[in-house]
């Protein structure tokens, strides 16, 4: 934190300002500023530029002690100046100049002379020489004030008389010096400027220091002074009660003259006013504000006029400094950090990180030149290792060698990367070499030249973003106006072309990606020099991974340098693996796999160099007897970080100390515990320790601004400034000017480094870390504690006033006892939204320090209930990672397993992991997307998961409070089901598949794979594990496995069986050859044989072998093996749910029925074509067996004579001879069996044992596998070829959902709630069985939605898809309630406007429906129509014929009111119901529908127009909008027959009638979709509109009301390596025609065939799988109610089975009603 540090930071995060002051003065403007000002423009700041607010009143205590003294003082100056992000200086100036203070420091010449003088006049100078010691440690040597006089920060509180007298000597020994000075002025023995140095109060002082002589900039838009002249002041009483005063008020304010004695105060006041300060207006722009107060001579300056001064002052500073900080705004640094991508922010802080590192190499080491030399080799390919112990300083070194590079490789162009793994956010491997592989690729490409190939470079971003297209990542874009063309144009809100990041890339394929850009990108011109620092000492033990992960030998222009402490073998071991006791240093020995340097001691005379240096920079030496014992402490420690220490150790010393040996620490740990005591001892110890505390825990460091937040909430600290006699103060905070104290004593010990645009502070070494750990949080209940408190800060909890209570000490009663009572005080600490709002930017700004920091804290200190529900389920969390560019570390932190037995929502969490993954690229490029992409994707299963309503509301409320945006209110039904778990194989296994694979109940996956290696999957944990087993020293070769119930039985190739317990203890059992006998001869024994399956129950396994007449039974037990004999090969094994009796299917077709406990066989039955059983079911309560032969026919049996034969029930065949049954499924709560066989699946019914449905395999495909879903009404199939898991509903034969995996899948495996997909390459997919019951069950019509009708209430809606049903849904649930089934294919829908008739076309009849009852009133024949119509009153339908006559007709009985003879095109009926109006031979005419004649005419017969497009006004009936086919526009009035032509069209525009709408007040027009764009006629201001879509525009429809346009479009150029389908998939935008704002779209999951928009702003689409999307407008809700809070009171319905749901079916009139002529 050293000020060169500061300097080189390339933004600040936070304004800084310094309050100067008279601190005798300005009591209660200082408190009003602080109670009223401060904490409200901390606030404004932080939440619309993202900077945080310091203001240090160094005069802010009331105990004079605690005052800094001068020096302190300029040094916290200096330190705003150099660190505030905008105005750093905030001065009060009063009518009071202040009072002098005793210098702390005076030359030994100077204070001599003083002396001299003072005794030749006579004035006593004894107590200035007490208060007074040499010290010839100082430089030049000097008299310092003693301690006992100097103000310290130790916070003990004095008693007031001890006050008033330390006050009362002060007062005098200041008189005495200014008398000793003024002597030596008179005797021309000091210059009067000299002696100005020791008359000026602190105002004047801090104000020169921070304004003289420094550059405009410094001071212009940075500085802030008040002055405030109050005349008669003092009053007519008081200046009766004073002394007459040697001088006259106006001679007070003259210009001070250069006399000979030293200026009084008055003299030196006016200097600073009226000389000093207005000067610097001219010259430097200083703002300074003056306000003069006029007092009643009689009562003075009053409280009352204080006050009010204080009032103004108060909304004066405000206004004036947040003008000042809006001037200086942001840079452009700290933007880029916020729209960058993490990898690029990362790429950022880790370059500044080495700047800050190097300037600490204060010690030249030879290691360095070791260092170069291995640069400069070409020919070495083995990486440089470079050890050394604790605090050797490689870090330093590492940074320092990085910044020599260049200069050492003149001849070349090489790419630097420094990676110190310790200061990382995120450790792991996968991180790291993401990290790396981003910041390879992105270095090469900024330099890319036109020798490197552009397509070797796209290679190497197929996972890393290309930066440039990253530099503008904001997803909102503002409107665009044309202003020439009077064209408003829409972007596209995802901004430029962003790239992608697989969130879900493993480790392997980043080894892989690593090693192509190690031989691509670097080259002789441009090598690569890689240093990674700390490589042991990141967590988990990672270095191995990472370190395995770099390619050997390196490339010939690659150089790797890593730095590993001497101790860690196992990271060295890593590194070269065959032989570690080759490590040898560089140059000698070739068989090592490194080069190893290590890293020696620093030499001691160069440590006491860099101790004299630093003791120099800060003013100090010692003595040569002092010297002895630092060079005996250099001795025993050489350490660059120990000579440090030593530093802040002597800098005490003065030259009178009492020093021995034991006076300095002998090692860093203890001279780090020596610092504490000291600052203890200084500052206090609560401070001190909750400070260190603090930073220690931190995540990445903590700003200044957090850090005095956190001391303030720290209660220890804060009972430490509550005053006994008063009571505390409803706000109260630490004082900033302690905490700048504290880190300024801490300065040298702490780095100020960036992280996501916020300057933290950090230890400059761990070993800090190790030694505040061991001091004071020494238990885990203390760090958990410190974890909480950290945890409630970043959470926001006692933000925003929320007091928090403090036990404070009292003291009450006349005897002063003192008792403890609880106030509430409000520690003002900031807010911590997870956006922070913006003046300039529409979405905010994240809170980078609540994202990094807050998960954190509730994981360490275990509030594993607020860490997941308030945090990782929580929206405001999501937005936050996903615009922070972190989606893979939220991905992480939703899969992670830590805290498992406390999380109740793991699944919840699982699906919201894959849902992101699977959208990862549309939102890594739009991150705004997410609430959209996550609300449809989660609606279809709120049902199945509960907890995800609050998600899905939070959604509902973010998009209410913005304003804006679409929201879902009926999600589609779903054409795929997010996985809640996916693992990939490592690459080591990649060549291998899977022999065989085999799950348990509880979610245990086994697989064995060809090489002979077993996996073991353990449950949602995702931990996979190898099954290592030896004999006889060799590894054994794994053949198969299988599994039932609990168990799992592992064959291996040499015949040995394991049995496996997944509920008991990880041990193996072996079980005995049950195939060693002695009737075989040793020959068979050899010959290998394979367990074909086994069942458990009752602790017993029943065991099957291939081509074996037996069943070998092993008691679990008891280790018992016998066997049960039956006729041929056993082929299959049932156990009755007793354990009782044990059923066995042979080759023959022979089932045999066995009494396990007295293995007594008790009877045989079989099958009439003696073909093998496969299966048997057997039904306990009916006592029936049911045995399926291998070409699918059934034989059912009765056993429930169990001391008969079974007698033979039925024999039920499916007809087919195919011999090739693949496997079964049964569901006994569907009472359904599954049997797949390869060109169909067979369901029986159980319980009459019916053939219930078959299913063909799709032409040329043929099924691998297929399983029944949870409650059977699914069943899930694998195709050969096939990479999806295809689901088809059992009820209606149609395959309604394709699940998506990783790879080409194998076989399928049940769990209790889980279906697992085996890959051939041993990856596994799950999914939850809810999930896919509930999206199979969501309806949908049997094709694509061809039309939809919507209620004027909108709780209901019609829906067709051509075929002989029309649907009719409620809303509120989303279900179909009922189906208006036809004879034939439905054409036409209409819905009378009052709701209470429906009409439809289908095969040329028409029918009338009513809408309550679902009755079908009329069925009318004869009518020809190809069109209808309902008038707007709801009386009459309208028949359209192309070749008969066009019909009015009543709706209620049918009656035709008249007939129209002309066809008419395009028909509308005129809003008042008079006329039919349409398009005939080019002109327009409008047929009375009372009389059916043709009664009104718009023809252009002058110029040969014809019109093409037309459109009625609800909201002006007698009006017609005219489109001709020349562009001219015009209004027609019917009833008169006028036109009025108003505007002609460009001739380069063409309309499309088939897209022309109007909305119901003629204000807007939908003109055509050509180009990628919607064009609309805004006729109220004449002008057109054009709104960009992404792609083109398949359907676009326009709000009646004229607010809207929505329209469906299919981007048709996808993000650069997009990896995910969202972004070529339609999209639905909704905009706002007023100031053509996009109001907001989704990514729609399927191919949309109809839009509708509502009167009640709903977007209705309807898709070709036949189901309906419903989308709200901006905050619109159902009913006044969100719909999942609507589905709450709906439990009955919603409960049931969704299979069970059947909509009422309404049926027609068996023959027409009424028939037409």
């Amino acid at each position: 934190m050293d000020r060169s540090a500061s300097k080189s930071t390339r933004s600040s995060s936070c304004v800084k300002l310094y309050l100067c002051s008279n601190p005798e003065d300005s009591v209660v403007e200082r408190r009003a500023l602080r109670e009223s000002v401060f904490p409200r423009l901390r606030e404004q700041c932080r939440q619309t530029l993202g900077l945080d607010l310091l203001v240090i009143d160094p005069f802010e205590s009331n105990d004079p002690s605690r005052w800094p003294d001068e020096n302190i003082r300029q040094w916290l100056i200096e330190e705003c100046r150099e660190s505030s992000a905008g105005p750093f200086l905030l001065a009060l100036v009063g009518h009071r100049y202040g009072t002098a203070s005793l210098p702390a420091q005076v030359e030994v010449s100077e204070y001599q002379l003083l002396l001299q003088e003072s005794q030749q006049t006579g004035v006593s100078t004894h107590e200035l020489e007490r208060v007074y010691q040499r010290d010839e440690n100082t430089i030049p040597p000097s008299y310092c004030l003693r301690p006992a006089h100097r103000h310290t920060c130790c916070p003990q509180q004095a008693e007031l008389n001890e006050e008033e007298e330390m006050k009362a000597k002060e007062d005098k020994l200041m008189k005495v010096f200014q008398t000793t000075v003024s002597l030596c002025v008179h005797n021309g023995l000091l210059s009067p400027e000299r002696a100005r140095k020791y008359c000026r109060s602190a105002l004047d002082a801090d104000l020169r220091f921070a304004l003289d002589s420094h550059p405009d900039n410094d001071i212009m838009g940075r500085c802030l002074v008040y002055i405030h002249r109050v005349v008669n002041a003092e009053g007519e009483k008081r200046q009766m009660n004073s002394p007459p005063q040697p001088e006259s008020e106006a001679a007070a304010f003259a210009p001070v003259k250069h006399n000979t004695t030293t200026p009084t105060d008055g003299q030196l006041f006016s200097e600073l006013c009226d000389n000093f300060l207005p000067g610097l207006i001219t010259s430097s722009q200083l703002l300074v504000y003056t306000t003069a107060t006029e007092c009643d001579p009689r009562h003075g300056y009053t409280t009352a006029r204080r006050r009010g001064y204080a009032e103004r002052l108060c909304q004066q500073v405000y206004s004036d400094l947040l003008g000042l900080i809006d001037s200086v705004k942001v840079s452009e640094t700290r933007k880029d950090s916020q729209l960058c991508d993490a990898l690029a922010r990362e790429q950022a802080e880790q370059e500044e990180l080495c700047d800050t590192l190097s300037q600490l190499y204060d010690v030249s080491r030879p290691e360095e030149e070791k260092v170069r030399a291995y640069v400069k080799q070409s020919e070495q390919q083995r990486p440089l290792v470079v050890t050394g112990g604790p605090c050797t300083g490689k870090a330093v070194l590492m940074a320092h060698c990085a910044r020599q590079i260049k200069s050492w490789l003149p001849d070349c162009d090489p790419v630097v990367i420094t990676y110190f793994c310790n200061q990382s956010i995120n450790p792991s491997p996968k991180h790291l070499l993401l990290s790396l592989c981003y910041q390879i690729a992105d270095r090469y490409r900024s330099r890319s030249s036109s020798e490197h190939n552009p397509s070797d470079l796209d290679h190497c971003s197929c996972i890393t973003n290309d930066r440039e297209n990253n530099s503008n990542c904001t997803s909102t874009a503002a409107r665009q106006d044309n202003q020439d063309m009077s064209v408003m144009a829409s972007p596209d809100p995802r901004g430029p072309n962003s790239g992608s990041r697989k969130p879900d890339i493993c480790l392997s394929e980043l080894k892989e990606h690593l090693s192509s850009l190690f031989s691509l990108m670097p080259s002789t011109k441009q090598p690569l020099i890689l240093i990674l620092d700390g490589l042991d000492h990141i967590e988990n033990n990672f270095a191995p991974q990472i370190i395995g992960s770099f390619p050997s030998p390196l490339p010939s222009c690659v150089k790797l340098i890593l730095t590993v402490s001497s101790s860690r073998t196992q990271v060295l071991q890593a590194i070269n693996p065959q032989s570690l006791a080759h490590c040898v240093s560089q140059g000698s020995g070739k068989e090592s796999g490194y080069v190893c340097e290590p890293l020696g001691l620093v030499d001691r005379k160069q440590c006491a160099q860099m101790l004299a240096s630093l003791l120099s920079s800060s003013g100090r030496r010692v003595t040569s007897g002092q010297q002895a014992l630092v060079n005996q402490a250099l001795t025993s420690c050489r350490l660059a970080l120990h000579a440090r220490l030593l530093h802040l150790h002597t800098s005490l010393w003065h030259s009178d100390s009492d020093v021995t040996e034991s006076s300095l620490p002998d090692g860093v740990h203890s001279s780090i515990s020596v610092l504490l005591d000291h600052l203890e001892q200084k500052h206090g110890s609560s401070i001190v320790g909750r400070a260190v505390s603090y930073l220690t825990l931190s995540r990445t460091g903590l700003t200044e601004a957090e850090l005095a937040d956190l001391l303030s909430s720290a209660d220890e600290v804060l009972s430490e400034y509550v005053q006994q006699s008063e009571r505390p103060s409803s706000n109260m905070r630490v004082p900033q000017v302690d905490v700048e104290r504290l880190l300024l004593d801490l300065r040298r010990f702490l780095i100020r480094r960036t992280v996501a645009g916020s300057h933290v502070l950090s230890w400059v070494s761990r070993h800090f870390k190790l030694v505040v750990a061991k001091r004071y949080l020494g238990s885990h209940e203390v760090r958990r504690e410190i974890h909480s408190v950290m945890a409630d800060y970043f959470s926001g909890r006692w933000a925003c006033g929320s007091a928090k209570p403090l036990l404070v000490n009292q003291k009450s009663g006349p005897n002063k006892d003192v008792t403890q009572m609880e106030a509430y005080i409000d520690r003002q600490p900031s807010s911590q939204p997870f956006v922070l709002a913006s003046s300039s930017e529409e979405v905010g700004r994240v809170n980078f320090r609540k994202v990094l920091e807050l998960p954190h804290h509730l994981h360490e200190s275990n509030k594993w209930e607020e860490l997941e529900h308030g945090l990782l389920m929580s929206l405001g969390f999501h937005q936050a990672m996903a615009r922070a560019g972190l989606l893979g570390d939220l991905v992480a932190m939703l899969e992670s397993e830590e805290g498992s037995s406390h999380s109740r929502f793991s699944r919840e969490r699982a699906l919201m992991a894959s849902i992101l993954k699977s959208c990862a690229c549309l939102l890594q490029s739009s991150p705004l997307q997410l609430p959209t992409v996550m609300e449809t994707s989660l609606l279809p299963y709120v049902e199945v998961f509960p907890a995800l309503k609050a998600y899905v509301r939070e959604i509902r409320q973010d998009r209410r409070e913005r304003g804006s945006g679409l929201g879902v209110v009926l999600c589609t039904a779903p054409s795929s089901v997010p996985s809640i778990l996916c693992w990939k194989c490592d690459a080591k296994t990649r060549q291998v598949s899977v022999t065989e694979a085999a799950g348990t109940e509880c979610g245990v996956v086994a697989e064995v794979m060809d090489d002979g290696t077993a996996w073991f999957w353990k449950g949602s944990g995702g931990d996979v594990v190898k099954l290592s087993l030896t004999c006889e020293q060799k590894e054994l070769q794994f053949a198969g496995v299988k599994s039932s119930c609990e168990f799992m039985l592992l064959s291996t190739q040499c015949d040995k069986l394991f049995l496996l317990d997944v509920t008991g203890p990880e041990m193996l059992l072996q079980l005995k050859d049950p195939l060693k006998t002695e009737s075989k001869p040793e020959s068979s024994q050899r010959t290998p044989n394979k367990v074909e399956g086994f069942v458990a129950c009752q602790k017993k396994l029943f065991m099957w072998w291939k081509d074996e007449s037996f069943v070998s039974v092993f008691d679990v037990s008891s280790e018992t093996l016998n066997h049960l004999q039956c006729q041929s090969s056993v082929t299959c094994l049932v156990c009755s749910s007793t354990g009782f009796y044990l059923y066995c299917g042979q080759e023959d077709g022979t089932v045999s029925i066995f009494d396990t406990n007295t293995s007594s066989l008790l009877g045989t039955c079989s099958n009439s074509s003696h073909k093998a059983v496969t299966v048997i079911v057997v039904c306990e309560d009916k006592w029936e067996m049911a045995c399926v032969e291998r070409t699918g026919n059934v034989t059912l049996w009765d056993v429930a004579a169990k001391t008969q034969p079974p007698k033979l029930v039925k024999e039920s065949f499916t007809g087919d001879e195919s011999n090739n049954i693949l496997n079964t499924d049964y569901s006994d709560e569907s009472h359904t069996l599954l049997v797949c066989q390869s060109h169909q699946v067979i369901l029986w019914e159980t319980v009459d044992w019916e053939l219930w449905d078959q299913f063909l395999a799709p032409q040329g495909r043929a099924f691998t596998h297929a399983v029944l879903s949870q409650n059977g009404h699914l069943f899930l199939a694998l195709l050969d070829t096939c990479p999806l898991v295809l689901v088809w509903r059992v009820s209606t034969g149609e395959c309604v959902l394709s699940l998506e995996t990783e790879k080409q899948p194998r076989t399928l495996l049940k769990m209790d709630s889980d279906v697992m997909c085996v890959a051939h390459d041993g990856c596994l997919t799950v999914w939850d069985s809810e999930m896919i019951d509930a999206a199979g069950a969501a309806p949908r019509m049997g094709s694509g939605v061809k039309e939809v009708v919507v209620e004027q209430t909108r709780e209901r809606f019609y829906t067709t898809d051509g075929s002989e049903a029309v649907w009719r849904w409620r809303l509120e649930t989303g279900l179909p309630i009922g189906n208006f089934l036809h004879d034939g294919p439905v054409e036409k829908l209409r819905l009378s406007p009052d709701n209470i008739h429906l009409v439809t076309l289908s095969a040329e009849e028409i029918y009338v429906w009513q809408t309550e009852t679902g009755q079908n009133i009329l069925r009318l024949s004869g009518s020809r129509a190809t069109d209808i119509l309902i008038t707007p009153n709801s009386n009459f339908g309208v028949s359209i014929s192309e070749r008969r006559l066009s019909r009015v007709w009543k709706l209620t009985h049918g009656g035709i009111v008249c007939s129209i003879h002309l066809y008419l095109s395009d028909a509308q009926v005129s809003p008042e119901s008079t006329f039919l109006i349409g398009r005939r031979h080019g002109d327009l005419l409008a047929a009375s529908l009372w009389s059916g004649s043709i009664s009104k005419r718009f023809s252009c017969v002058a110029n040969s127009e014809h019109v093409v497009a037309f459109h009625t006004l609800s909201e002006h009936p007698d009006f017609v909008v005219v489109m001709t086919a020349s562009g001219a526009v015009y209004t027609w009035k019917v009833a008169e027959e006028t036109v009025c032509r108003h505007f002609q069209l460009p001739y380069t525009f063409h309309c499309h009638p088939q897209d022309f709408q109007m909305s119901s007040d003629g204000s807007y027009a939908l003109m055509s979709t050509d180009n990628d764009a919607i064009i609309l006629l805004d006729l109220s201001r004449v002008r057109l509109c054009s709104f960009k879509a992404e792609g083109p525009v398949i359907k676009a429809c326009l709000d009646k009301s004229g607010c809207y346009a929505a329209f469906l479009s299919r981007p048709t150029t996808p993000e650069k390596n997009c990896v995910c389908s969202l972004h070529a998939r339609p999209v639905l935008t909704v905009v706002r025609l007023t100031d053509g704002e996009r109001i907001g779209s989704v990514c729609l999951s399927k191919n949309p065939l109809t839009l509708v928009v509502c009167e009640q702003q709903c977007v209705f689409v309807g898709f070709e799988d036949g189901s309906v999307g419903v989308y709200s407008i901006s905050y619109v809700q159902v009913n006044g109610e969100e719909s999942v809070r609507c589905r709450d009171h709906l439990n009955g319905q919603l409960r049931q089975c969704p299979f069970d749901r059947e909509p009422v079916r309404w049926m027609p009139l068996a023959t027409p009603n009424i028939t037409w002529p």
